[in-house]
């Protein structure tokens, strides 16, 4: 049985058929593919944040709770009656039990699982169950050096097997003294209200000395608690798991500090299913409107191959000879069926191949505005002549000076009869001389001169110049004429076609800003391109090698005389030129965007920094610089948050300092970028203010909390009374707007206690410190002591200031 033409493969129908649905297919089935895979990797990432928020949302629920409770038993210690009973004192038993009965009544009021009452020096009085010596035990913990209860955190404790939240209030009642200790057992009741503001479910658990994991209270079934205790990981945060036949992802939440090889955890939990229900439903859709499409698409293919299938050999040889560029033979038309259409298509392609060919011939070796050869065509025709031989020759490369003004002022249509005019005085002139001119584009314009050494070519620079001084006259204007003529010679300065134009173009730009008129290529005029690459390539192996050094600079609160933070900066330490000073390598990263590198360097040394001195008990915010283009990197959180979570650092210990001009660049994706970085919880500051251009409609929508005053203003406020009032102005709209002010560029001890007296917040400077290296500023830290101001008094300034 013959199969049908589009289905037999080696039958043109057939296989045009097949390639068509071959490839919408593969097309189809990809996309099917990515669709899924872009579908679990969103989910995954979705439910990531949500398992992240739900952390914070049950922290923050456990810390309101341990507040209320800290009312609570504040309220107890308030009470009348519990004062009453303490004032008569504790000398029987019936005080006892007195006392207990009081506590009793209270506890069932709030629902405490424990409430007892023990004396200054911690031992047990009396308590509303036996069990409660294990929380006296607490107690000094609990009550530590500040005599009570912190509300900022959950205050948690496990006490034989159960996991308690625990509020101490010391007892001021008559003059007795001791401490009111409160326990509430921990059970559904967070849990529950963690799932009302969420689609997370959540189970706390315990971790015994032998590793197992015991369940403390659940929003699951029971067989379900059962098995999410089997299947948390040791040392894993966000994990997989299954519940039957459904996929959860799990986060581990630490809660407390591990206390006798026991461990309080809560394990939150978000239905992977159940986040990608809706996307699988999309694909089910979008997979039937594929095999729909398969199926129009099959019967048009099966249709235009038939169309395009007839037999096509009286074409072949006209084919032939177009593809061997034979376009002067006409395609002739044997038929007037579809043959004979396509006969006459041949044909009218061959025409329009013809014309085009000419017109891309005269596009892409003549210049369309002045009839000159162009770039293409110069290059050609010079390197033909270099492979000629030895004999020497120039290139002259001219611009002309002025020209943007020119279009500027009188419009690109004069521009162009300007270059018309131009091109045309030049052909004149040298057209006994040059052997080849040509424009380059715009209005710059090369020129070679055979057989022409140093003097002959500036002999004719300098005939050009002199043709220059005659003004150019184009519809009732008159333009003066001036250029500058950069020279490059062959083969003393260049032996190939690229080299000896570009060396000439750094001649001519040379030229131009000597205003020298011409001007002869020398090597140290490339020096300097030579130069960036190298700083380029070193400044990559500086950060690679180890070669960067953190450097911090103290900063003092103005009032106590307190270090409370730090300003990160980066120095190099090359190994030839020893300590590169950041102004030589600084800018040059800015302009070539290796800032980014430089930034994350100085991002990872300072949070290194802040963890060691962490360590050592000083605790202490370190500022870092961020550049324009760090600033408009929307992955910059990210990599932020990234460096935090790798050495555990809290976004606070950071300060980002950003200036004026990097914001005002772009305010749109500016503003963006720091509202994420406010909203991880950065302190954000703006560096060298009033030295940019910033608005302040802008300053009171970013959401920055700090002001650093320029240092230049600072220096002279002390002489120059307008500094004085600019700093005074700036401290009062910081002020008013909620925000902290440093000043930068303290000096002296005059400028210490002006600023004070001002208001300011914070100094950076000199007088405290000049900026040191990381690893001699602990010592120096150890050692400060706020100075000795003296008895010089700011009132000089204040007074004008008035």
């Amino acid at each position: 049985m013959r199969l049908p033409d589009f289905l037999n493969l080696k039958r043109l129908e057939g296989r045009i058929v097949g390639i068509f649905l071959g490839l919408l297919l593969v097309v189809q089935l990809a996309s099917l593919a990515l669709i899924t895979r872009s579908i679990d990797s969103n989910a995954s990432a979705s439910i990531s944040q949500e398992l992240a928020t739900g952390a914070r949302v049950l922290q923050r629920l456990l810390v309101q709770d341990a507040q209320q409770r800290l009312d609570a038993a504040r309220l107890l210690e308030a009470d009348y009656g519990f004062s009453q009973v303490l004032g008569d004192g504790l000398n029987t038993e019936e005080d006892r039990e007195t006392l207990k009965s009081a506590l009793v009544s209270h506890g069932e009021r709030i629902k405490a699982s424990l409430v007892a009452y023990a004396d200054p020096a911690f031992r047990l009085v009396t308590a509303t169950t036996e069990q409660a010596a294990p929380f006296i035990k607490l107690l000094p913990r609990l009550a530590g050096a500040k005599g009570g209860a912190s509300a900022k955190s959950p205050n948690l404790a496990l006490v034989d097997g159960k996991a308690y939240q625990v509020v101490t209030v010391p007892v001021r009642a008559a003059g007795l003294g001791g401490w009111v200790l409160m326990a509430f057992e921990l059970d559904q009741t967070e849990l529950l209200e963690l799932q009302s503001l969420s689609k997370l479910q959540a189970v706390l658990l315990l971790r015994r000395p032998d590793s197992s994991w015991q369940a403390l209270a659940s929003v699951l079934d029971e067989a379900a608690t059962r098995t999410v205790a089997g299947q948390v990981p040791q040392g894993e945060r966000e994990f997989p798991l299954a519940l039957g036949a459904e996929r959860w992802r799990g986060l581990y939440l630490k809660l407390g500090e591990e206390e006798a090889g026991q461990q309080l955890g809560a394990v939150l939990l978000r239905s992977f299913d159940e986040a990608v229900a809706p996307y699988r439903r999309l694909q089910l859709t979008l997979l039937g409107l594929s095999a729909l499409g398969v199926l129009v698409f099959a019967g048009g293919s099966i249709l235009t191959a038939r169309r395009i299938s007839g037999p096509v050999k009286a074409l072949s040889e006209s084919a032939e000879r177009l593809g061997h560029g034979d376009y002067t033979t006409p395609v002739a038309r044997t038929s007037t069926d579809e043959i004979g259409d396509l006969a006459q298509a041949f044909e009218g392609m061959r025409m329009g191949i013809r014309e085009r060919e000419a017109q891309v011939h005269r596009l892409a070796f003549w210049d369309t505005l002045t009839g000159l050869p162009n770039r293409e065509q110069f290059s050609q025709q010079l390197q033909a002549r270099l492979s000629q031989g030895e004999a020497p020759c120039a290139v002259l490369m001219l611009d002309l000076d002025r020209f943007k003004h020119v279009n500027d002022v009188l419009g690109h249509r004069f521009g162009d009869e300007l270059l018309r005019g131009l091109a045309e005085r030049l052909r004149l002139l040298l057209k006994d001389q040059a052997h080849l001119l040509a424009r380059l584009g715009g209005d710059e314009f090369v020129l070679m001169l055979e057989g022409a050494g140093e003097e002959e070519a500036l002999e004719a620079a300098r005939r050009i110049h002199r043709d220059f001084e005659r003004p150019l006259h184009i519809e009732d204007q008159t333009v003066d004429l001036s250029a500058g003529i950069g020279i490059a010679l062959y083969p003393k300065q260049g032996r190939e076609v690229s080299q000896l134009l570009a060396r000439a173009e750094l001649a001519m730009y040379a030229a131009k800003r000597k205003q020298a008129g011409s001007q002869i290529y020398v090597p140290e005029l490339d020096a300097g391109s030579q130069e960036s690459l190298s700083l380029l390539g070193e400044l990559r192996r500086a950060v690679e090698g180890n070669e960067l050094r953190l450097f911090l600079q103290p900063k003092v609160d103005l009032r106590s005389g307190l270090v409370i933070s730090a300003e990160a900066l980066v120095r190099w330490e090359h190994p030839q030129r020893g300590l590169v000073p950041p102004m030589q390598f600084i800018p040059f990263a800015e302009q070539t965007g290796f800032i980014r590198s430089l930034t994350s360097w100085v991002l990872e040394a300072s949070v290194q920094a802040w963890a060691r001195a962490e360590a050592r008990g000083q605790a202490l915010r370190i500022s870092v610089n961020l550049s324009t283009r760090d600033l408009l990197d929307q992955d910059l959180p990210l990599k932020i948050a990234a460096v935090l979570q790798q050495h555990r650092v809290p976004p606070q210990a950071l300060c980002l300092e950003i200036t004026e001009s990097a914001i005002m660049d772009d305010p749109t994706r500016a503003m963006m970028t720091l509202e994420q970085l406010s909203a991880m919880g950065f302190k954000l500051s703006i560096d060298d203010f009033g030295t940019g251009y910033s608005s302040l409609a802008y300053l009171k929508r970013l959401p920055v909390d700090e002001l650093k005053i320029d240092k230049s203003f600072v220096m002279a406020m002390e002489r120059d009374l307008d500094d004085a009032k600019i700093v005074r102005s700036t401290i009062e709209l910081a002020h008013n707007l909620g925000l902290s002010v440093v000043a930068e560029g303290l000096e002296t001890a005059k400028t210490w206690k002006l600023l004070a007296t001002l208001g300011c917040d914070e100094g950076q400077g000199y007088y405290v410190s000049r900026p040191m290296p990381e690893a001699e500023f602990a010592g120096w830290l150890e050692q400060w002591q706020p100075p000795d101001l003296g008895e010089d008094s700011p009132d000089t300034v204040l007074a004008g200031l008035l």
